[in-house]
């Protein structure tokens, strides 16, 4: 593989850390304030989305898993993520 793949999929790793822990933060910090619970469930949506981005990241550079085992993992995490993320557009 091509060190140039590599490094962009480290760039891109790290910004989606950042920006994705970034707005995990936000949300829960305004769940703290307001108390309302879709808040709560946007913050860990965002999580659960980051982190899968970190796993499949980490699976792939430092474990040394296939590539598309990496992809698979960030994925799943992503569809859960997005999956609570939805629900917390739908409570009261």
């Amino acid at each position: 593989m091509s060190p140039y793949i590599d490094l962009t999929i480290i760039v891109a790793k790290t910004a989606i850390l950042l920006l994705g822990g970034s707005i995990t933060y936000y949300a829960l910090r305004a769940y703290d304030r307001t108390g309302d619970r879709s808040l709560r469930e946007l913050g860990v949506g965002f999580g659960i989305v980051t982190v899968g981005a970190l796993l499949g990241g980490v699976s792939h550079q430092i474990i040394g898993a296939d590539l598309a085992v990496g992809i698979a993992i960030d994925g799943l995490l992503t569809a859960v993520g997005f999956a609570v993320i939805v629900y917390s557009l739908y409570l009261e």
